[in-house]
């Protein structure tokens, strides 16, 4: 079948959980045999396009800055919206299905108005869906555009999937009625690191400096922790409009010395700097999966998350086991979380490990797309059942493997990297 990719980013252009998953997804189509076009927006210079093997990557709108102020701008995916209904109008014909996500909205409105002219099905994957009081808390007086413009998706026909349970039922709640849950994003690919860095121990963040990543909460929790243990240090990755005022936070406890603000960082640095911490700590309110808690179990790292109703990573943590819940979003409740993950030391490094290694298959990208690929078949979609698990193997290659020419290159000049966890 004819699949398109609809996804208003590409990786490794702009790096996030979203851009990685689209990037599989297309690497996964194409490794199962399917023709694969991807729709996004320009984000590559002229003479370097993206030359992924398999996959036909067409820009349907122009380079445009997607973040203010930490936040989505809303021009973007309108502009993306708009290119994928002219795209579809004019070439909707040749698609079996189009899979993409439900933001930026827009595009699913697109295939919505257009799909009654044309075959194609679509799949949407719900990775987020805001409550009416998250709208109105991040876009103010448009709050209300976006509450009904989510709920329009809603309504469109499709077959619906989720990494988390959390949005699943919020989608259901929606009028998604077929939705699926997957539970699986990762690709073990970079040479695996299971030791702890000789030395005081570290706790890591890793991610943007957002409001919603609650920074200068992880920041009033060291400080608690460090008046009391003179060893300990932190390094704190990633850039964002909070920055300054991380590092304000910062000096403001006297803790410059201890508490290491590197902004972006080489992948190679960042993944040493997953692979050495004693603990990860992730204060996020709001996350629509949690990939770091499997990438950091993947190095034998255990994780910290604080509980929160749009905070779907908590799905991801079993107590003891491979890190630990905040009682509750303070800097004592996340100080304690800390300390008890410090305090377990080479034993929860090892169960931490031990957790992951048997939920390796469940939370993997290969096995997610086994799912994908059965229920499109039951759809009348795609290929026998027999096919379905060794597609699913074949597409579950470390991302980047067929990497060749220009597209290689452009992965180099995006060394300088943000947490897949955003």
């Amino acid at each position: 079948m004819h699949v398109c990719i609809l996804y208003d980013c590409l990786f490794p252009w702009t790096v996030g959980g979203g851009e990685k998953w689209y990037r599989q997804m297309a690497e996964g189509y194409a490794a199962a045999g399917h023709r694969v076009t991807y729709l996004t927006l320009r984000q590559w210079d002229d003479d370097d396009p993206p030359v992924i093997p398999g996959v036909s990557v067409l820009a349907v709108g122009p380079r445009l800055k997607l973040y203010a102020d930490g936040k989505r701008r809303i021009l973007p995916p309108l502009i993306y919206g708009l290119g994928v209904f002219r795209h579809l109008l004019f070439n909707g014909r040749r698609y079996d299905l189009l899979h993409g996500a439900s933001f930026p909205f827009f595009s699913v409105l697109a295939a919505g108005v257009l799909r009654p002219f044309f075959r194609f099905r679509l799949a949407v994957d719900w990775i987020e869906v805001w409550t009416d009081d998250y709208w109105r808390t991040y876009l103010g007086p448009l709050g209300g555009i976006g509450i009904a413009v989510q709920k329009m998706c809603a309504r469109v026909p499709q077959i619906g999937f989720s990494l988390s349970r959390l949005h699943l039922e919020r989608a259901r709640a929606l009028g998604v009625t077929d939705m699926t849950l997957l539970e699986g994003t990762f690709l073990e690919g970079e040479e695996l690191l299971r030791q702890p860095r000789a030395g005081p121990p570290e706790v890591l963040y890793a991610g943007r400096m957002i409001p919603e990543k609650r920074v200068l909460l992880l920041v009033d929790a060291l400080a608690d922790l460090m008046r009391d243990d003179k060893d300990l240090r932190a390094t704190l990755i990633g850039k964002g409009p909070d920055e300054a005022a991380v590092a304000r936070r910062i000096s403001d406890h006297g803790l410059e010395e201890r508490i290491a603000q590197l902004g972006f960082v080489d992948l190679e640095i960042l993944r040493a700097a997953q692979s050495h911490a004693a603990v990860l700590v992730q204060p996020s309110e709001r996350e629509g999966y949690g990939l770091v808690v499997v990438e950091s179990a993947y190095r034998g790292v255990p994780v910290i998350v604080v509980p929160g109703s749009d905070n779907a990573s908590v799905e991801l943590i079993e107590p003891g086991e491979n890190g630990f819940v905040a009682a509750e979003p303070t800097p004592g409740a996340l100080a304690r979380a800390i300390r008890e993950a410090l305090d377990g030391r080479d034993d929860l490094r090892r169960r931490t490990s031990d957790w992951y290694d048997k939920n390796r298959a469940r939370l993997s990208f290969a096995r997610s797309f086994e799912i994908i690929l059965a229920k499109l078949r039951d759809a009348g979609l795609g290929r026998s059942a027999g096919d379905d698990s060794q597609s699913a193997r074949t597409a579950g290659q470390p991302l980047g493997t067929p990497l060749e020419g220009s597209q290689a290159r452009a992965e180099e000049k995006q060394s300088r990297v943000r947490s897949a966890a955003e």
